[in-house]
């Protein structure tokens, strides 16, 4: 399936791939005790009740074989593999009858690497400092909207950086924050039992690269490695074919024509970005967009916003006989 083929044909419909990293709150995704939960149950009503949700292999086979896609087609995704997609994702799932696709970090659920993301901003979180000083500038933290100001500001250039360089960023950051505290974020991620137990419930999974690199940062051979590795270590673990990839970030800075060329030579039959917007026929089929969303956000409005970008009605107000398995 190569990016021609899709750009030779009409295209008939589109799709709403939506995209959520996790549920309870965690450092780096903060959001109010239980309102998580309660948001995405309603998220799954909605979407099982006015749209047709199917599997992302679904999507990819009636596109590869010039077949329609149902109307208002979605496709569900979680991208990282944070530990409450076992724990309450996959169960509101089951109860609303809906399949997903869960992207995983084979580094993350083996525990060979941590994500620096949770220890920055774990360490933002419990700093006793008052300020910091970094790269020449000095930051008040005297207050916890200061402290979340001051990381929020830091990601952006942290992300530029390749994963080398990131990383003894992040040390340095963390030591300066909390000198000699380091956070454990294994009890945000699933291990290899977790994301088995995602495949027993009937759900696809996909890699989303063997380290969590952001690839258009690395070499050619890294990106390569990243792309294949993690395609490998998760086929062996969990004893299924994985053909689908998300990009780390995935931001249209996160990737580049080399990464496309390696996402497709790795065997991938897609790849997923953030890049808002629909994933349709004549794009490239490595470069799939999404719309990224948190459990409380309004599921209407977004597919509203994602269909206005591309001209096309979607949301109606008629439900949906059922959702496609």
């Amino acid at each position: 399936m190569g990016s021609a083929r899709y750009r030779r044909r009409p295209m008939s419909n589109r799709l709403l791939v939506l995209c959520w990293h996790n549920i309870d709150p965690t450092p780096a995704f903060p959001a109010p005790a239980g309102h998580g939960r309660r948001g995405f149950e309603r998220q799954l009503q909605l979407l099982a009740r006015f749209t047709t949700v199917i599997r992302l292999s679904t999507a990819l086979d009636l596109i590869e074989h010039d077949e329609p896609l149902p109307p208002r087609a979605v496709v569900l995704t979680f991208d990282d593999g944070y530990r409450d997609m076992l724990d309450l994702a996959v169960p509101a799932l089951a109860q609303a009858g809906l399949p997903a696709t869960f992207f995983l970090v084979p580094g993350l659920v083996s525990g060979r690497i941590r994500a620096w993301w949770e220890d920055l901003a774990a360490a933002f979180d419990r700093t006793e400092a008052e300020e910091l000083t970094w790269d020449g500038v000095r930051h008040d933290l005297g207050t916890p909207t200061a402290r979340r100001q001051v990381h929020d500001r830091l990601l952006a250039p942290l992300k530029r950086l390749n994963h080398a360089a990131r990383e003894d960023a992040v040390h340095q950051l963390t030591e300066l924050l909390t000198p000699g505290d380091p956070d454990s974020d294994r009890e945000y991620f699933l291990d290899w039992d977790g994301a088995r137990a995602l495949v027993s419930a009937g759900h696809e999974v996909g890699s989303h690269s063997a380290r969590h690199v952001i690839l258009s940062r690395e070499s050619a051979p890294v990106q390569a490695t990243e792309l294949a590795d993690s395609r490998a270590e998760l086929q062996s673990g969990l004893g299924v074919r994985v053909d689908t990839v998300a990009y780390p970030n995935g931001t249209g800075e996160d990737y580049d024509d080399t990464t496309l060329r390696l996402a497709r030579e790795a065997g991938y039959r897609c790849a997923l970005t953030t890049r808002i917007g629909l994933a349709e026929r004549d794009h490239s089929p490595y470069e799939m967009r999404r719309m990224v969303i948190g459990p409380t956000t309004n599921v209407p409005s977004v597919a509203r916003y994602g269909w206005q970008a591309a001209r096309t009605k979607f949301w109606a107000r008629t439900p949906r006989a059922s959702s496609r398995r």
